[in-house]
């Protein structure tokens, strides 16, 4: 099949869209498909460097140039698959060509109808995202990451006729564990004594990533280990910097000497910074999927996360789940639980098989062949015929 898989706005920063962009376009492209990825280019947007007006320039890269590009490229292609929904815009652009669409989350679409009051939506921003709805309610083919996404679809979908299928995400690099030299060099960099255990964290700053209730889950944590005599372990924060707030909440609770921050690790970085966690610590509030709770588990880190879905759909039965809201309670379960987190390591590399690239690239396969030929891979020239994704996975 000759494949154009359509990208997000490199001054966008979406960092993770971009790649999962990218693996698409590696798995399918070592099936034998032709595989092509564009994005809207920056033009204008690179005029300035001011943030605000860089956004507005932004909008002319994306919504008046890049559909013309689209509309003729379009036309060498069996389908077009838009990555992200909140490029649903692009889908009339695409020359009648069969086209599907993934849906990561809802969650700005359902914080511009007040769903998220934690999450402020400028008046322009509401536009947006009941553009971005309508064009995505109209889409034939859908892809949902999860089935906690494939719910909420259908609650601002409801009535739409649509195929939606429920592929999950891979990972978007092969992490796996790091070596004991790696382990050791960074633990070294970061001032970790041998043998003394971390907590690890890894989010950006957006409020459903619950960093805030990260910090306050460990104080509480800390003040249980030192009652009872116990080592205090380490918390490690990576990726966006912390803001001022939680700077001042580390200050304000002495926990400076305790709390490690790694800005914006590599790939490589955070590979080492899985193998070596005692856990991985993720209270997300929300989430499509949860990328780190897979990556953890291919790197053999413990996971903890929220009992609630999506995260309890990805993790499966290799995590330890706590409430995010109650931080004393989630504290004390993870008190009790430290000596034992161990054991979640081998119940992790078994979980991650559900996610393997090669599986996952099949279903996008089946999926692609469906939306473009109204048919399956089976009946498709050129598409390598194999057992059912399930039922290499030992579904009955």
């Amino acid at each position: 099949m000759r494949i154009l898989l359509v990208g997000n706005y490199p001054l966008d920063n979406q960092t993770s869209m971009l790649r999962y962009a990218e693996m698409l376009c590696r798995q399918l492209a070592l099936r034998g498909h032709q595989i092509e990825i564009i994005h809207p280019q920056p033009i204008v947007g690179n005029w300035v460097s001011q943030r605000a007006l860089r956004k507005w320039l932004g909008y002319v890269d994306k919504y008046i140039f890049f559909p013309a590009t689209l509309r003729s490229r379009s036309l060498a292609f069996d389908l077009v698959h838009v990555c992200d929904h909140s490029n649903s815009m692009y889908l009339p652009h695409t020359r009648g060509r069969p086209s599907s669409i993934t849906c990561h989350d809802l969650l700005a679409i359902a914080s511009a109808q007040g769903r998220y009051p934690e999450q402020r939506i400028s008046v322009t921003g509401k536009v947006q995202q009941r553009w971005i709805l309508t064009h995505l309610t109209s889409a034939r083919h859908v892809v949902c990451v999860s089935a906690h996404t494939a719910r909420e679809l259908a609650t601002f979908t409801s009535g739409a006729r649509q195929d939606v299928a429920i592929i999950p995400n891979g990972l978007n690099f092969p992490y796996s564990p790091a070596s004991e030299e790696a382990v050791h060099h960074l633990r070294k960099r970061l001032g970790l004594a041998a043998g003394e255990q971390y907590l690890l964290h890894i989010g950006g700053d957006h409020w459903y990533k619950n960093r805030a209730g990260v910090l306050r889950i460990f104080r509480s944590l800390s003040r249980l280990l030192r009652t009872a005599g116990a080592p205090v372990p380490r918390l490690v924060m990576a990726g966006q910097a912390l803001s001022q707030g939680m700077r001042d909440y580390i200050a304000t609770h002495q926990l400076t000497a305790s709390v490690i921050e790694v800005p914006d690790p590599s790939n490589e970085e955070l590979r080492s910074l899985y193998t070596g966690a005692a856990a991985l610590l993720f209270p997300s509030l929300h989430e499509g999927f949860g990328w780190p709770l897979i990556e953890a588990q291919s790197c053999g880190c413990p996971v903890i996360t929220s009992n609630r879905s999506p995260m309890t759909e990805v993790a499966g039965d290799a995590a330890l789940y706590i409430d995010p809201a109650d931080e004393s309670a989630a504290a004390t379960l993870i008190a009790a639980s430290l000596d034992r987190l161990h054991l979640l390591r081998d119940a992790g590399f078994r979980n991650i098989q559900r996610f393997n690239a090669e599986r996952i690239a099949e279903e996008y396969e089946r999926f692609f062949a469906a939306a473009a030929y109204g048919t399956t891979s089976q009946t498709v020239p050129g598409i390598a015929h194999s057992e059912p994704a399930a039922k290499q996975q030992g579904a009955p």
